[in-house]
């Protein structure tokens, strides 16, 4: 990714040359007896036995994490985990006392030696372990052992990022520069493990993982740190790793969601300082969707060295719609800043019940600030279905849904690849899973129709997966109903084969993914054959989902289920959408599923995140930047789009496309209690999003959310019955005026909702807009 220098490198050079600076600097003793090491500091003891334990205590002597073990794997001989070690009195390069340990292994490790240094100043341990071994060695499989001894509360997985300027022009981004494993004994004493990066699906109460990074010196060095602190993890790791300014926004409501315009908001900016005592600018911006300038302000502030200071900006929620915030912290040449965003987003009544079209497409796997926060949100966004739950699945049960109403299905992954009885083992044992979770769907399996477009894996799965499936339930009775694997992309040649080898009549829905470039949502491509390469035009919404129902109505209709959908934001790419776009895409590619008749729409996904490291922020993978939510778990306006989408069409009947005598202009109408409700949006800027501005390789400068990226304003005068209400895509309205029975609506590539309109059916049989006539741009 081309972007500014970070601050991560400095921090990892910072961290491998010992350059630590958490306060004033305190003496360092040193004790070895009996086999027995020691090493004090201010605050801080480490203790070393003969076995490989290490203790690590806090200033009464008071042992607060005990770990004795190191594993590493091998691709060869499997996991190794250390089985003893020595503890000796030694020093680092540099002079400083340190604890070596030689940690012992059985004969199967062969040649591989995990060597400990570890060492203390103020408040803080230093650990490094040194692994030399085959070549066959995973470095990124690497752990050591630590107990928590008698936490006062559960310990927690955060990770440590920074806002960074692409050096290439468009929207800064947050980037992860460590991940903190913390702990908590008293309301004044917390700690916390902090390194470069580590899974948390690999971290456990007994296990730490702490990948390798290769050594010039030959084989790999894993490190973490260890604070004693009182401040919050991310000014832990800005003050521990004598970083200058560090910055962190928190807000006084979950998710920085509010239920009404003009509520109060705080957000407070908590400024670490890694170094020298220094006083420092604080500065505030915020502004709406349409660029609107809706507060700024500065203030004046004092930073201890190696201290804190922190200072809260008393604004209000905007009038509807989302306001985005950003905070810079400066002292002579030094800068950091975060951004972070605020919506308005009322309690609503949702009628459709089992009707409804909307879920999401994965399990709440990322449960902050708790469980019952994200569903309500969930529920509040209009969200109906979560595609995957079962007992002893990931994120939540399946009575955790019933006990709110909600739907619930599942989706589990056979192989294609396994003989006759273990395709029908799989089948009997899934089967009864997913009866067990009470799923009214069974999705078959997930994307197994590589390679695209080309239709060859639809045998195996008829063979290997469904049919054993759809044989175990005739056998067993159960009622769940059955869809194929949701297929990556509308893959017509896999649909035909799987139709002709006997498929069709197995299944009671169909299920697929409209994976989407940087074309708008009903951009359907020329010809058929399309190209499933990273940039082919395969890779569509509503070209795709026509060519489905073409093929139904040759040869039977089934429910469509959209199982993931998605607008990923991955920031200055332009293949990608930029957040205003995927607002945009979220309504639009709504608005024509449910024109279309789709069963049900399940968004992916619900947080920027990736399962296993949540939170993490990392701005070069796609799998990062699908979610509704930020990465601080604030809204994107992608999230105020899919509550528009299910609040204007949670009970709506769809009645048929518009048609114009503008060829560029499109329309959907919708029946709904409200009153009639219809989507435009005019294509004179064309189906292709991102072409402004100069690119380079994948590199698009992205503009801000505010910036309007629909050049060309088309006017459209219509009859009106009465007042026209407008809704943009992130559910912002205005009224239009009315004069003699007439507004005027500009239309641009934006999709628009609008009631009090008059739709009906024309003369020739079309559907139109009475009053019709398009104006002067």
């Amino acid at each position: 990714m081309t972007s500014t220098l970070s601050r991560r490198s400095l921090l990892g050079a910072a961290l491998a040359a010992g350059v630590v600076l958490v306060a004033e600097a305190t003496p360092i003793s040193a004790f070895a007896a009996a086999g027995d090491v020691t090493l004090t500091a201010g605050g801080i003891s480490l203790l070393a036995s003969p076995g490989g334990r290490l203790a690590i205590r806090d200033a009464g002597g008071v042992t607060r994490s005990a770990g004795s073990k190191f594993q590493v794997k091998d691709s060869v001989s499997g996991v190794l985990t250390s089985t003893g070690g020595t503890p000796t009195l030694s020093a680092l390069a540099d002079g400083t006392p340190a604890i070596r340990m030689d940690y012992t292994f059985d004969a199967a490790a062969g040649s591989t030696t995990v060597t400990g240094w570890f060492s203390v100043s103020t408040s803080h341990a230093r650990l490094e372990w040194r692994i030399t071994g085959p070549a066959t060695l995973l470095p990124d499989g690497f752990l050591f052992s630590r107990a928590i001894q008698a936490p006062t509360a559960p310990d927690d997985y955060i990770a440590i990022t920074e806002w960074v300027r692409d050096a290439g022009g468009g929207i800064p981004y947050e980037d992860t520069v460590g991940v903190a494993h913390t702990s908590t004994w008293s309301s004044s004493l917390h700690g916390l493990f902090l390194l470069d990066r580590s899974r948390q699906a690999w971290t456990n109460a007994t296990w730490v993982h702490s990948p390798g990074v290769v050594d010039p010196a030959g084989g790999w060095t894993s490190r973490a740190d260890f604070f004693f602190s009182e401040t919050r993890p991310s000014a832990t790791a800005t003050i521990g790793r004598g970083r200058e300014l560090g910055i962190e926004l928190t807000t006084n409501s979950d998710f920085n969601l509010y239920e009404s315009a003009g509520a109060p908001m705080a957000l407070t900016a908590l400024v670490a300082n890694g170094g020298a005592a220094k006083s420092v600018d604080l500065e505030l911006w915020m502004r709406s969707f349409d660029g609107v300038l809706l507060a700024s302000t500065g203030v004046t502030g004092s930073v201890a060295a190696a201290g804190t200071w922190q200072h809260t900006f008393n604004l209000t929620a905007p009038a509807g719609g989302i306001a985005l915030a950003e905070v810079v912290v400066r002292s002579g040449d030094d800068e950091a800043f975060a951004r972070t965003s605020f919506a308005v987003l009322p309690a609503y009544d949702y009628q459709a019940g089992a009707d409804s079209m909307f879920g999401i497409a994965n399990y709440p796997w990322l449960q902050r600030p708790s469980a019952d926060a994200v569903l309500d949100l969930w529920q509040r966004a209009g969200i109906s279905l979560v595609r995957i739950a079962y007992d002893g699945g990931p994120g939540l049960p399946p009575s955790a849904f019933d006990a709110r109403g909600m739907r619930h299905n599942i989706e589990l992954q056979p192989s294609l690849t396994v003989t006759d009885t273990e395709a029908a083992a799989w089948a009997a044992d899934k089967l009864a899973v997913a009866a067990g979770a009470g799923a009214a769907y069974f999705e078959v399996g997930n994307e197994l129709n590589r390679p695209f477009n080309t239709g060859d894996a639809a045998q195996a799965y008829l063979d290997k997966v469904m049919r054993p499936v759809f044989d175990r339930r005739a056998v067993t009775g159960d009622t769940v109903k059955l869809m194929n694997n949701g297929l990556a992309g509308m893959d017509k040649p896999w649909v035909e084969n799987f139709i002709a080898a006997g498929g069709w009549d197995l299944i009671d829905a169909f299920a697929y993914h409209p994976g989407r470039g940087n074309f708008t949502p009903d951009y359907i491509p020329p010809g058929d054959d399309w190209d499933t390469g990273a940039e082919g035009t395969y890779w569509n919404f509503y070209g795709g989902l026509k060519q489905l129902k073409a093929l139904m109505a040759e040869h039977g209709a089934k429910e469509i289920w959209l199982t993931e959908a998605y607008a990923p934001t991955k920031p200055n790419s332009w293949w990608h959408d930029t957040y205003r776009h995927a607002a945009e895409n979220v309504l639009l590619s709504l608005a024509l599923a449910k024109a279309e008749g789709v069963k049900c729409v399940c968004w992916y996904q619900f947080h920027d995140s990736v399962l296993g490291m949540p939170q993490i922020a990392d701005p070069d993978n796609v799998e990062y930047h699908f979610g509704l939510m930020n990465r601080d778990l604030s809204p994107k306006p992608s999230l105020l789009a899919y509550a528009t989408a299910a609040r204007a069409l949670d009970q709506a009947v769809f009645r048929g496309q518009l048609t114009f005598a503008d060829p560029q202009t499109f329309g959907l109408w919708f029946d709904t209690p409200d009153g009639p409700a219809v989507v435009l949006w005019n294509r004179a800027d064309g189906y292709i999003l991102n072409t402004a501005g100069q690119r380079t390789d994948w590199h698009f400068p992205a503009p801000e959310v505010w910036v309007d990226p629909w050049p060309t304003k088309t006017p459209l005068t219509v009859a009106a019955s009465s007042a026209v209400r407008e809704l943009d895509a992130i559910g912002q309205a205005r009224t239009l005026p009315v004069t003699n029975g007439k507004a005027t609506l500009t239309l641009d590539g934006a999709p628009r909702i609008y009631y009090g309109l008059v739709p009906h059916v024309s003369g020739t049989g079309t559907n139109t807009l009475a009053g019709c006539r398009p104006g002067r741009r």
